[in-house]
Formats: C-alpha cells, sequence, structure tokens
C-alpha cells in the first residue's frame, strides 16, 4: 500500500529518509476509498482491527468487514441528508461506530468533528454553533445523551442527534437501526485532496478552543507517524492510548496504521487500570504501544514481572513531554526505549525519534522530512545550538502534506499564526537544539518565565519536582517581580502521606537546585489540591496566572 503514496518505501538510515521521503498525492484521495477499499479489494480477509472492551466482547474486523459496514453507513448517513460539505460530530469513546462513522463520513465528503465524552452542555452549544454542526452521533449513556439532547435547543444548526446505544431516547434516530435498513451505497461525487475532512477544536489552554481544518491529505502525512516512528508494518498489532476525541486517535487508531497495513488494536474501556492495560498487551500481543508520559508513570508502579511483554518490541510517547525519570525506569524495567515524538493539532508528527535513532532522554528527536523546521529567537534570528527559540515552519520550499489549512471560518487567528505572507507558521511552541540536531522542548512562549536575564522552561523546572516523592502534579508559572521581572512559581498536588509545611517547601527547593540549575528554582511554592486543567487534561497555567493576578489585586 505505501508505495502507492511514496516514492520510496524502505530507507536504510535516518539520512536516507531524511533526502528520500517524499509523498505523492492523488488528485483525489480519499482515505476511506483508497485505503481501507483498496485493501478489501486486494487482500479481504487481510486483519484490520481487534476491537476489544473491559466487559470481554471481543469483535476481529476484516478489510472487508469494514468495507460493508461503512458503506451501510455512509448510505445511512446520506438517506438523513447529510452532504459533502456537512459538519457532523462524533462522541463515541472507543466504540467501534466510531471507525464506522468517520471513514462512511469520508466517503461522502463530510466533515468529521471528533469529540471528547467530557464536553458539557455549554462545551457542546459553543462547538455546535463555531462549527454549524448539522448532526451529532454519540454513545448511548445517559449523561452524554443528556448533555447533547439540553444543548440542541441552543444549536439551530442540529438536525439530527443519532445514538449508538444502549440507550435510544424518544425522538432520537437510532444508528444501528439506520445501517441495517440502508440501501445500497452509491458512491458521490468524487471529493478534491483538498476539500476539508476533519476539524478538531483545540484544547483551549489560554483562550477559547479554535477549530483546525484538516483536507483529506492529512492522513497521508500520518505514514512517517505509524511506519517510521511506531515502526509497524503489516505484521504488526499497534496500541495507542487514546479516547477518539483527541487527535491523538487519527496519529494512533487509523490513518499511518492501515497505510502501513497493520493491525490496530483497541481496547473499549470506561476507566483506566494499569493492571488491565497491561493484561491487554500481553493477550493480544500487541507489538507496537504508544501513550502519553503520564500512562507510562501508572505502568511502571506495577509489577511487570508479572507480565510477558516478549511481543512488545517498539514504545512511543506523545502528547506532553517525557520526564526522563520515566524513560530510565521503563528501559530498566522492559528493555525498551520510549521514543519520543511532537506535533501539534494543526499538524501531524512534524519532530520525531524516528526508528533509526538512538534515543536521547527529554528529547523530541528530529524534524520529519516533511517539515522544514526552524528555531527562532524572539528578535526573529534563527538560533544557534543551545539558544532558545519558538519552532516555526517554514513553508517557502514545500507546504508539509498533513499541515492544517485554516483555522476554520475564522481568517484573523489563521493570519496570526501564518506571517510572511503566508510562508512561516509559528507552532507557538519554544525548544532548543542540541549539537547533533536533537530538539528539546521548553514550553508554550506564553508559559516561559523571564528572570534576571534568563529564559526558564516550565517542563525543565517540572521535570525536576516529579523527581520528588511528594510530588504527584506539579505546574510552574512565572510571577512579576520588581526585581528580576519574574521569579518561579511552582503549584504542587502533592501525594499521600506530605502535608505542606515550610520545611517541605524547603526540601522541594534544594531538590530543585540539584536536579537542575540552581537559579531555577521556585521561589514559590503553591500546595494545591487539583490543577486547572482543559477537558483533555493540559494543565491550564494561564488559569494560574490569572488566580495569582487576582489575589494581588
Amino acid at each position: 500500500m505505501l508505495e502507492r503514496f511514496l516514492k520510496q518505501t524502505e530507507f536504510k538510515d535516518l539520512e536516507d529518509f531524511r533526502k528520500n521521503f517524499e509523498i505523492i498525492v492523488p488528485e483525489h484521495f480519499n482515505f476511506a476509498y483508497d485505503v481501507v477499499d483498496a485493501w478489501a479489494t486486494e487482500q479481504p480477509d487481510k486483519l484490520a482491527m481487534i476491537w476489544t472492551n473491559d466487559k470481554g466482547a471481543e469483535i476481529k474486523y476484516t478489510f472487508a468487514d469494514l468495507k460493508r459496514e461503512t458503506d451501510k453507513t455512509a448510505s445511512y448517513f446520506l438517506s438523513l441528508g447529510i452532504k459533502a460539505g456537512d459538519r457532523v460530530m462524533l462522541i463515541l469513546k472507543r466504540h467501534y461506530e466510531f471507525w464506522y462513522s468517520i471513514l462512511a463520513l469520508h466517503k461522502i465528503n463530510a466533515v468529521v468533528i471528533p469529540a471528547t465524552h467530557l464536553l458539557t452542555k455549554a462545551d457542546i452549544i459553543y462547538r455546535n454553533n463555531a462549527a454549524g454542526t448539522k448532526a451529532i452521533v454519540c454513545c448511548g449513556d445517559p449523561d452524554i445523551l443528556k448533555h447533547v439532547q439540553d444543548a440542541k435547543a441552543e444549536s439551530p444548526t442540529i438536525e439530527h442527534l443519532i445514538s449508538v446505544g444502549p440507550e435510544v431516547p424518544e425522538g432520537w434516530d437510532d444508528f444501528h437501526k439506520g445501517i441495517e435498513n440502508a440501501a445500497p451505497f452509491v458512491r458521490p461525487e468524487k471529493n478534491n485532496s483538498n476539500d476539508t475532512s476533519i476539524i478538531y477544536f483545540t484544547s483551549g489552554t489560554s483562550g477559547e478552543p479554535k477549530m483546525v481544518a484538516h483536507a483529506h491529505t492529512y492522513a497521508l502525512g500520518h505514514i512517517a507517524t505509524a511506519a517510521y516512528w511506531h515502526n509497524i508494518g503489516q505484521t504488526d498489532i499497534h496500541l495507542t492510548v487514546a479516547d477518539t476525541g483527541w487527535g491523538k486517535a487519527v496519529w494512533g487508531k487509523l490513518y499511518g496504521q492501515w497505510l502501513a497495513g497493520s493491525v490496530v488494536f483497541v481496547y473499549d474501556h470506561e476507566k483506566f487500570t494499569p493492571a488491565n492495560m497491561l493484561e491487554m498487551i500481553c493477550k493480544y500481543k500487541v507489538t507496537s504501544f504508544c501513550a502519553p508520559p503520564t500512562i507510562y508513570r501508572f505502568l511502571i508502579r506495577e509489577d511487570l514481572s508479572k507480565y510477558d511483554l516478549s511481543n512488545l518490541r517498539h514504545l512511543t510517547t506523545a502528547g506532553e513531554a517525557l520526564n526522563a525519570a520515566v524513560y530510565d525506569t521503563m528501559l530498566k524495567i522492559t528493555g525498551l526505549k520510549i521514543h519520543e515524538g511532537f506535533g501539534q493539532t494543526e499538524t501531524t508528527l512534524s519532530i520525531a525519534t524516528f526508528k533509526w535513532m538512538e534515543p536521547k532522554a527529554g528529547s523530541m528527536g528530529v524534524p520529519n522530512p516533511l517539515y522544514d523546521i526552524d528555531i527562532v529567537a524572539p528578535d526573529g534570528h534563527s538560533c544557534e545550538d543551545g539558544e532558545q527559540g519558538e519552532i516555526v515552519i517554514r513553508l517557502n520550499k514545500k507546504r508539509p502534506v498533513g499541515l492544517f489549512k485554516e483555522y476554520f471560518l475564522d481568517p484573523e487567528k489563521t493570519a496570526e499564526v501564518f506571517t510572511d505572507n503566508g510562508l512561516t507558521y509559528h507552532t507557538g511552541d519554544v525548544a532548543w537544539r542540541d549539537e547533533s540536531g536533537y530538539l528539546f522542548f521548553v514550553g508554550r512562549t506564553d508559559d516561559v518565565i523571564k528572570s534576571s536575564g534568563y529564559r526558564i522552561g516550565p517542563f525543565e523546572v517540572e521535570s525536576a519536582l516529579m523527581t520528588h516523592p511528594a510530588v504527584v502534579e506539579c505546574a510552574i508559572t512565572g510571577v512579576p517581580d520588581p526585581i528580576r521581572g519574574k521569579v518561579v512559581k511552582a503549584t504542587i498536588v502533592l501525594g499521600k502521606g506530605y502535608e505542606p509545611s515550610d520545611e517541605l517547601v524547603k526540601e522541594l527547593q534544594d531538590h530543585v537546585k540539584r536536579e537542575t540549575a540552581p537559579y531555577k528554582y521556585p521561589r514559590i511554592i503553591e500546595f494545591v489540591k487539583e490543577l486547572p486543567k482543559t477537558i483533555s487534561g493540559k494543565i491550564r497555567r494561564v488559569e494560574i496566572r490569572k488566580n495569582d493576578e487576582n489575589k494581588k489585586a
């Protein structure tokens, strides 16, 4: 399959990859037809997905199964009047109906809006009205149904509410009855490769969530994700830990994996339990595993000697920066090195420790050859090795396959991030590069603290604090100071058995001085029960800063 979309599929080393990795983009590319249905035609019995849940259910899907079910789903959506360009929200957790729906919507060139089940009424209203959502397909869980139903009255563009069950309220459409009774599917007019296929809402760490619009070619951008970072091929079973409401789901549960011909493993669970996850990895002989550092932190607390992880051969992580302590512990226990990667809702995998590389703890890796990446100082000059600056993507030579089209219906915000007549994309993330070309994450541009002439990234201080047993979670922010400009503040959630005290404050400060450069230590420490976060679980440092300003006022 890869040979259809790449000029070269095998690379002997990183240098070969950098020079010769190039994607061929067809004029009317559509992932559902050109990848899933193509597999179904050529190898109908090829295993595509293993779906299981925490209640013991199990379904194995071949590509022929997926073609059949997604054709029926596409026909059903057409019967409801959903057509090319219409926006449809999916709130489906890890239920298999997500794969039916997203592929079906691709087939009719409608626009998918994946959304988390954690959205409240207000969140859903905002998204419906911002995007002009026409229909919502969601789980039939009471809480989800209530939030969606309550939002309908204030969402004038909504025409259909569709439940996949178990509950289907009066006035709602029944997803399974609909696809069961669907007419034979007839493919509509072909889409163009640049038509919008998916819209993601950002996490909203510094304001209202923005709508990130991607074209059908976004799927092709994930070839590098699966084949050369997850390191998978046709004999592999890959598990990415992610809810389908987040962009990471299509990074690891859909596009790149099926382009590479591997099996997608889905464990549909209500509550994450490390032991259960480990059992699934063993039982289904998962070979490639990707999860955020938080998941690894839980896994390494288990007695891993109880589990047969012999089939597991490759580990990756993204979503937040990886603490060195987690990397070292996982390596010691399993013998496997975690390959870190970096990207945004607006991009595909743009920086990574690719399969040929030796991981460096704390490093994201090197730029994906699709992306012309530069590190730029505040005054606009390209940074030298060791100098911190913003990650920008240069577009004067080429536009990367997988970079977003625009912030949907928001040309002003789009223009803010695409400068130099649209030839530079500003990520808003700060990093530095070592002499070997490896990049290290520092933080968001708004979060970097300038103190006494030093630029201090939140992550490096948080990493130091997280190595202390008292600290469960922490967030680093800057507090205005008349002498230093700003001083470092740590907002900390303590573990069981620890209580706030002046002695503990001093102990934590001294700990940071030992773990990293002494000037980075937090001069102010506040203990809290929980940190403010977005729906996706990202820390809202902006809220901590606002609270500090309000207290001062």
